[in-house]
């Protein structure tokens, strides 16, 4: 069992370690930098703030010996998802692209946007794992982003919150957890294939306070601005919408499961 980097500290010390060298760490420090300006306010449903994950899937990274770039990038892998670019839309767009190859260069970049316009659900799971064959590099890489993405946010039961709802999540791991198991040890890192299995084991196997049941539900992320800061009426507007929005499709998911389960329907 590993114990990841959580602060930015804790982080670099560790790259040190594993012989990451000065030029590389400015290259990783550049990428931290930048996330910090990205995720500003941002905490992930559990409580954590998105800096901390994003920072543990680094760490995640560097402990494999991943190359410097592909460390960088999972330091603000999820920046076209969830970071604040000053406006209301989120997603990909060439200004957004441009901003974070001047920000940390095209070559981390590249796996960050590769990250957002990856297709990673239930449906292409087990797709992706019959064609690693066919994969370039890049996307090779990028894949081992989101197993090192799912390996933080499950290792504190933080999956829980980010799928939803408790069935959802293991009914999720049910589904897909041996198969990306399966692919980090395909890929080469027997060591991220047993951390996976062992995470998403004890998220099966979690028992939950009653008093946290509600807060299962929450929003995969949520801004939470100090009061000093004052967002735009037209921001604050769209965050509320999208929120609320996540909050009823979780919960329509819930609802599905649940008569599924009654009628003893499984899902395909």
């Amino acid at each position: 069992m590993h114990t990841y980097a959580q602060t930015n500290v804790q982080l670099f010390n560790q790259l040190r370690r594993d012989g990451y060298s000065n030029n590389e760490l400015s290259c990783i420090r550049n990428a931290y930098e930048h996330a910090k300006r990205l995720f500003t306010g941002l905490f992930l449903a559990s409580g954590r703030t998105q800096i901390a994950h994003v920072v543990g899937t680094a760490s995640i990274l560097g402990s494999v010996h991943l190359p410097t770039e592909v460390v960088a990038a999972g330091l603000i892998h999820n920046a076209y998802g969830t970071g604040d670019f000053g406006g209301w839309k989120k997603g990909i767009s060439q200004a957004r692209r441009k901003h974070v190859m001047y920000a940390v260069g095209k070559n981390v970049e590249e796996y960050v946007y590769g990250f957002q316009a990856f297709r990673w659900n239930s449906q292409t799971i087990p797709v992706i794992r019959n064609k690693l064959n066919a994969l370039d590099p890049i996307n090779r890489n990028v894949l081992l982003i989101f197993l090192a993405d799912q390996l933080e946010h499950h290792q504190d039961l933080g999956g829980l919150y980010y799928h939803g709802g408790i069935e959802i999540c293991q009914e999720f791991i049910d589904r897909n957890g041996h198969i990306m198991v399966e692919i980090a040890e395909n890929l080469g890192f027997p060591t991220l294939a047993a951390e996976l299995a062992r995470v998403f084991r004890e998220t099966v196997l979690a028992k939950i306070p009653v008093e946290l049941l509600s807060e299962i539900s929450r929003p995969r992320s949520l801004v939470i601005p100090p009061k000093s800061y004052r967002r735009r009426l037209s921001v604050a507007f769209y965050q509320e919408i999208i929120s609320g929005l996540h909050y009823f499709r979780c919960k329509i998911n819930r609802r599905l499961h649940s008569l599924r389960s009654a009628l003893g329907v499984k899902k395909n």
